[in-house]
């Protein structure tokens, strides 16, 4: 999946993109034909960076409730030509779980599409998922001839229907076929269950990498194999020798994170950081000055997961270094310094919106840090990531570090926040949101009264109903 483009903070349709808040209180005011080309080309181009934590579903359909959208636009993607040729979820996984949602809210329309799409498309076992949280008994059982039909009555076919079985997200569909009163239906779901839960035993069964008894050169070659193939297991590998490693073998050690062939290296380097040596630290300098990419990338990771005094102290030092290390020592600082760190870290900050901008993703440890520290002064820099940030998890983490650093923000952003993509945010929303403005009230009753709202974001408003909430 291509990055997607993502229009400017400042137009409606960069708005949506983002999911921020601000984009629903526009698209309620703005020409409907407008707001819901908006939507439509939101729904149907995802603007997540990553598809597969960030949240847009919810939002859009109740943008879409609340705007009487039509679902034409959603249909014509599902069912076009090119369904069959691009089979990626993340394709059609934006509109089927926006789908779902409207279905939850009782749109016939959006119920009737997922049935059709779950029967045809490409995507089924996501539209499945959606039906089993939504429709009935008899609606699922209608779509159990279409989508069997999918598996050819042979080895394969058969195969291929355990692994549908066995790793489908929502069982419930796959249960109800297993007990339909037409045997053929029943008998090859009940023995397709069988055969993936035999898959999965086995699986788990198998046993993989190093055994008791390696030792410490045996862990730094499978290291190294691993590295060759294409797949990075020092993690893994520096894991095993904790388990094989004794005082005995710190020099061979040492001697791999210095000069070792680079799957040794960085399972040495991250072995000694893991245990706060005391020669992980001038260790960790020196790779990041001559190793390879793999292993600067394993030396700045294992130096941010030291907790140690000493590695904070060393960060004091590198904190101004203008290079890899200087950042991480800035992150460093950022989860674990003190008051008197604050400027390092404001600075790193800075330097990190200047150099790489709004999106680094260096801002998810710096910008909590600046919240942390309670940094006042990095609040116009934090109302930047904010604003630009087209990761609503990162302006998530902006607007907390703003509710503990601006005294604007339960009169700014907060209000705003009440209608963003995030529910973590609209928690903090309705936490921090002043109730002075009539939009807040009614956001907050309707966030109390919507089922599908987050039981969090529920139990934060209900901390607001009373004294602090006028009842109207």
């Amino acid at each position: 999946m291509f990055d997607p483009v993502i229009a400017p903070s400042g137009t409606l349709l960069g708005l949506l993109q983002r999911g921020r808040g601000d984009g629903t209180l526009h698209a309620l005011t703005a020409p409907r034909t407008e707001a819901l080309a908006a939507l439509d080309h939101c729904v149907l181009h995802d603007p997540r960076h990553d598809w597969q934590v960030e949240n847009r579903s919810l939002y859009y359909a109740r943008l879409y409730l609340d705007l009487n959208g039509e679902l034409d636009a959603i249909e014509a993607h599902l069912f076009d030509p090119e369904d069959a040729l691009d089979t990626d979820e993340s394709r059609t996984g934006l509109a089927l779980a926006v789908l779902g949602h409207l279905a939850s809210y009782g749109r016939l329309d959006a119920l009737a599409l997922l049935r059709g799409y779950a029967a045809g498309g490409a995507n089924w076992a996501w539209a499945l998922d959606e039906l089993a949280l939504r429709d009935d008994d008899a609606g699922l059982r209608s779509l159990a001839a279409p989508v069997l039909a999918r598996f050819a009555a042979d080895a394969e076919g058969e195969a291929a229907l355990a692994a549908a079985v066995r790793d489908a997200f929502e069982p419930r569909p796959w249960r109800l076929w297993a007990e339909d009163p037409r045997e053929p239906i029943a008998a090859r779901v009940r023995a397709a269950h069988e055969t993936g839960c035999f898959d999965r035993w086995q699986r788990q069964m198998r046993p993989t990498g190093p055994r008791p008894g390696w030792s410490v050169g045996a862990v730094f070659d499978w290291a190294q194999q691993g590295l060759e193939r294409g797949a990075a297991l020092h993690v893994p590998a520096a894991r095993c020798l904790s388990a094989v490693a004794g005082p005995e073998d710190r020099p061979e050690i040492l001697q791999a994170a210095r000069y070792g062939a680079d799957g040794a290296r960085c399972t040495a380097l991250r072995y000694l950081a893991d245990g706060d040596d005391p020669g992980a630290l001038d260790l960790i300098e020196a790779a990041v000055s001559d190793g390879s990419a793999v292993v600067v990338e394993a030396a700045l990771d294992a130096f941010e997961r030291m907790r140690g005094t000493a590695a904070v102290d060393r960060a004091r030092g590198w904190a101004r270094r203008p290079d890899a290390l200087g950042a991480a020592a800035g992150r460093m600082l950022a989860c674990r310094g003190e008051v008197r760190d604050r400027d390092l870290v404001l600075a790193a900050l800075r330097e990190a919106v200047r150099g790489e901008g709004p999106d680094a993703a260096t801002l998810w440890t710096l910008v909590d840090g600046a919240g942390r520290l309670g940094i006042a002064c990095a609040a116009p820099v934090l109302r930047h990531v904010y604003r630009e940030t087209a990761s609503s998890h990162l302006r998530h983490r902006a607007a907390r570090a703003l509710a503990a650093t601006d005294p604007s923000f339960p009169a700014g952003f907060a209000v705003e926040c009440l209608w963003d993509c995030e529910e973590t945010t609209r928690e903090l929303a309705a936490r921090y949101a002043e109730t002075g403005d009539t939009r807040v009230v009614d956001q907050l009753r309707r966030l109390a009264a919507d089922p599908a709202e987050e039981a969090e974001v529920q139990t934060a408003v209900r901390s607001r109903i009373g004294p602090d909430l006028p009842t109207g």
